[in-house]
């Protein structure tokens, strides 16, 4: 038995070295290819082992383009997303558990609903309402005759217009309505102890008192964990702030990191800058993991029942 348990451990340890550098071979290669000059790629191709040039490429996105000012969007973008996620779940969550809601199963159905609904698949919808968020009061209005007793009483049919295209609400409020963050806090809920709203209300204590003094301080590791999680979600978000950003100044970092490749044919791009980008635009989801990694291991954990 000793033996096959040590033939186990080896064999656990080969698959988990083989996985650290199937994870760790790309960074590698990112970093050495920053370090490295544009000629050298020109003239050796893939770098292999790194170079001098790291801290000047670096300084080069800086000073030579607009990652950044998108980086500072990213911020906000990712923060606002995490943070309006993890107070709608969190209520909503309460709210279901929590309450006698005739509805709630419905209403939790449709909340789950939207994790195989993701932005992706909506996305043309999504930017229609997003160029005029009246767009479905308009309809409305079409669709219940009402447009034309205000044209005949006024002249002329009323079209409500108002764009939040390349801003930062426009970019954040689609990313929002996502089930994953009210499905964790439930799950969570329902491993606390059943008659502790019962016993908060025998001593004094209001749905919002036990909401705030009770509820909350237990759920922080699960706060973190959906913080976290959103965060990145938001930071790596591409194709909706592509769509819905359409000017440097307002898009993130990652489309810029996209739009430093070259669109004419037969240039070759810069990738030595490309990956330096790369690498500071990955320092500050990488440093929040490092730093909030035991809470999002523990939210995870906690959550399941």
């Amino acid at each position: 038995m000793i033996e096959n348990a040590r033939s186990l451990n080896i064999a656990a340890g080969i698959i988990l070295f083989i996985g650290i550098v199937y994870i760790l071979g790309p960074l590698y290669l990112t970093v050495s290819t920053a370090s490295q000059s544009y000629e050298f790629l020109l003239r050796n191709g893939l770098a292999w082992y790194p170079g001098d040039r790291l801290f000047a490429n670096m300084a080069r996105i800086f000073t030579e383009t607009r990652i950044p000012v998108q980086m500072l969007n990213s911020m906000v973008v990712a923060f606002s997303i995490a943070i309006t996620t993890c107070l709608l779940s969190f209520l909503s969550a309460y709210a279901i558990v929590y309450f006698r809601i005739r509805w709630a199963g419905v209403a939790f159905a449709l909340i789950l609903a939207t994790i195989m609904l993701p932005l992706d698949i909506r996305v043309i919808t999504t930017y229609q309402v997003a160029s005029n968020v009246f767009s479905p009061v308009n309809a409305l209005l079409d669709v219940t005759g009402l447009n034309g007793l205000i044209a005949r009483v006024f002249g002329a049919p009323v079209q409500l217009e108002l764009s939040v295209l390349n801003t930062h609400f426009g970019l954040v409020a689609p990313l929002v309505a996502h089930g994953t963050g009210t499905f964790l806090f439930r799950q969570f809920f329902r491993t606390l102890p059943a008659d502790l709203f019962k016993a908060a209300r025998m001593d004094g204590a209001g749905p919002v008192r036990f909401l705030f003094e009770i509820l909350l301080p237990l759920s922080r590791t699960s706060f973190a964990a959906l913080f976290v999680l959103t965060f990145l979600s938001g930071w790596t978000q591409y194709l909706w702030p592509l769509v819905g950003a359409s000017t440097p100044d307002m898009q993130t970092a990652v489309v810029g990191l996209a739009r430093m490749v070259p669109d004419a044919e037969g240039t070759v791009p810069d990738f030595p800058l490309i990956m330096a980008g790369a690498v500071i635009v990955s320092i500050i989801p990488l440093s929040m993991i490092a730093l909030l990694q035991r809470y999002l291991v523990q939210g995870l954990v906690l959550s399941e029942k």
